[in-house]
């Protein structure tokens, strides 16, 4: 196992921040344990460089001769191994060291081949594609597992997404430099690329999961043939005779939704993958309802569920370790243990500390540091709980975990 390089900066100037990056990566690709010629670049930005993206792309393919493929986004925040950027020009960059046989990129240019494999795929996205909840479910049904993580761009510049393969000769890329806007594009894996991926709602249920029984759009008329605003009231031990608690109540409550024929809270209490969170947006008195951002059905599921700090940080260390166990053998040399007890907060990754060679961590936007309590805070929970290991992500204007488009969640990818 290889671990894979990894960067990043942050600089007013892409070039010097570019230049920090390079040097991270090519001291990292002497070291022992390190891949030393990886083929595959994932590249983050913060919005600040938006309008530089193909000046970027180009020059760190020039500067890396040896990888040619690229993908990558841009969101209002980046991530990397123990620190988070916010509203501050940075960049981030992962070279992965996968067999060139074992991936794809494919952008809306050069769609993914009919004739590979794909096992799973990492997919970025703009919002603003016409129906692209439908496009990620049929990009799901390309793949082997339906599994799919990633998340859609966020910028307040351009929103635009990087793809190249090949060194610019990918079937269908014609003259096109790699960056784009619009519609989807990513990496499709094979099945030799093992990967183990967990989503964090960061929601935890407040209530019994019910059944939709009556539904006008996005309008629950009915729970459990209760009128649905009755049931919100006593799930949450609240009154509108008292106005000023009640609202305080419903700021922090949302609801979690999935179809009749799936679980909504698992046997440990936490929401099911296949549950999406929404925003409850307003009450409606007369028929006595409850308007969630999302259109509704009658047979569907729902949890009313509370978002906080407290929430949030419970269930994301619930996902890394999960990896762990999944991923860790049965027993480790005393130096690895030792270092996992006592980790160095400023050490690098070491393939003596981590049996990940590397990870892609998606994250809402409304999240971060802020939420978890302090800046890099989120990021910090995530390297306490996985361990050292080289990591790299953005904060998203929408998470892509399985075939779903989820809001408020992490999606969390780690090589094996």
């Amino acid at each position: 196992m290889q671990l894979f390089p990894f960067g990043h900066a942050t600089h007013p100037q892409w070039r010097m921040a570019a230049g920090l990056v390079l040097a991270q990566l090519r001291a990292q690709m002497t070291l022992h344990g390190y891949a030393p010629s990886p083929t595959l670049g994932l590249l983050y930005i913060t919005d600040h460089y938006a309008a530089s993206a193909q000046e970027i792309l180009d020059h760190l393919g020039a500067e890396l001769p040896e990888v040619t493929d690229w993908a990558g986004t841009v969101g209002v925040g980046i991530a990397s191994s123990n620190v988070e950027y916010f509203d501050e020009p940075a960049m981030a960059v992962m070279l992965c060291a996968v067999p060139s046989d074992q991936y794809r990129v494919f952008s809306g240019v050069a769609p993914l081949p009919g004739s590979f494999r794909a096992h799973t795929a990492l997919v970025h996205a703009d919002a603003a594609t016409p129906d692209l909840a439908e496009l990620i479910a049929e990009m799901a049904d390309r793949t082997a597992t339906g599994y799919l993580f990633g998340g859609l761009a966020s910028s307040r510049a351009d929103v635009v997404q990087f793809a190249i393969g090949g060194n610019g000769n990918l079937r269908g890329q014609g003259k096109a430099g790699g960056v784009f806007r619009g519609g989807l594009s990513g990496v499709a894996f094979a099945e030799g690329v093992q990967l183990v991926s967990r989503i964090t709602q960061g929601c935890q249920p407040v209530a019994p999961a019910r059944s939709i029984t009556g539904a006008d759009g996005n309008l629950v008329t009915e729970l459990d043939g209760e009128p649905a605003l009755d049931v919100l009231l006593e799930d949450l031990h609240i009154s509108l005779d008292q106005p000023q608690a009640a609202m305080t109540a419903l700021r922090a409550t949302l609801v979690g939704l999935t179809q009749a024929s799936e679980d909504v809270v698992n046997r440990i209490g936490h929401f099911g993958t296949d549950v999406v969170v929404r925003h409850i947006i307003g009450l409606d008195p007369r028929r006595r309802g409850v308007a969630v951002a999302s259109k509704v059905e009658e047979g569907m599921r729902l949890a009313f569920c509370r978002r906080d700090v407290e929430a949030a940080r419970a269930d994301l260390v619930r996902i890394c370790a999960e990896i762990r166990e999944e991923l860790e053998p049965e027993e480790l040399p005393l130096a690895a243990a030792s270092a996992l007890t006592a980790p160095d907060p400023l050490a690098p990754p070491s393939a003596a500390t981590t049996p990940l060679a590397g990870a892609i961590y998606v994250s809402c936007a409304g999240r971060g540091g802020p939420h978890f309590g302090g800046p890099s805070a989120e990021m910090q929970i995530v390297r306490r709980a996985l361990g050292d290991v080289p990591l790299v992500g953005f904060f998203a204007g929408g998470e892509i975990g399985r075939r779903h488009l989820y809001g408020y969640t992490g999606v969390l990818t780690v090589f094996r």
